[in-house]
């Protein structure tokens, strides 16, 4: 089935968010790179903020799913499904388009506390928290909430690094590989039995 006309325009926005960011993104850039009228705009979205709330939603539908199946595919004990997660992240820094991560960039542009945009950042960050705490726990490691927060707080700060990098020089695809490392030795203190 083809998409409607909405779908067209949300993952439009949600590509050209990612690569020219929010505030510095107006609605008639989106229209003319999507050749959308703007009558269809604002017959599924009143403004601009709910068109960046359903982009983000879409990303988070995306990002989520991918990690998913690539941690599904690689099998493996808990352990193994967690360092998987690094993986996952270390082929996105490899892609062509790849522009950091929409929901930093977007923590980044809205800081009102409790407003939709603002929600959509806390509710995604918290899905992958939870995903990372349903590995710790399946891998018997100690404090699977707190380990969970550590592991996300290493690949932000990947993301950023990797962010400010040059794939080419190696840069960008060696920090996740750092990142990782710091995961086993986080997750090799949660396993010891003094932890237990």
């Amino acid at each position: 089935m083809p998409p409607s006309r909405r779908e067209e325009l949300v993952e439009a926005a949600m590509e050209i968010f990612s690569r020219r960011g929010f505030h510095g993104t107006g609605i008639e850039q989106v229209l003319q790179e999507s050749g959308i009228s703007r009558m269809t705009l604002y017959n599924h979205f009143k403004s601009k903020e709910e068109l960046i709330l359903a982009a983000l939603r879409r990303r988070d539908e995306i990002f989520r799913n991918r990690l998913m199946k690539f941690v599904d595919a690689r099998g493996g004990s808990g352990i193994d499904s967690i360092l998987a997660v690094f993986d996952f992240y270390s082929e996105w820094f490899r892609e062509p388009g790849f522009c950091g991560c929409m929901f930093i960039n977007a923590s980044a542009e809205f800081r009102q506390p409790g407003s939709p945009i603002n929600r959509a950042i806390v509710e995604h960050r918290a899905a992958l928290v939870h995903y990372l705490e349903q590995h710790c726990t399946r891998a018997g490691l100690a404090n699977p909430s707190a380990l969970a927060q550590q592991l996300l707080l290493l690949l932000d700060g990947a993301v950023v690094t990797a962010q400010g990098s040059c794939c080419e020089s190696g840069s960008r695809c060696d920090v996740i590989q750092r990142a990782r490392q710091a995961a086993g030795a986080l997750i090799a203190s949660a396993t010891s039995p003094a932890t237990t």
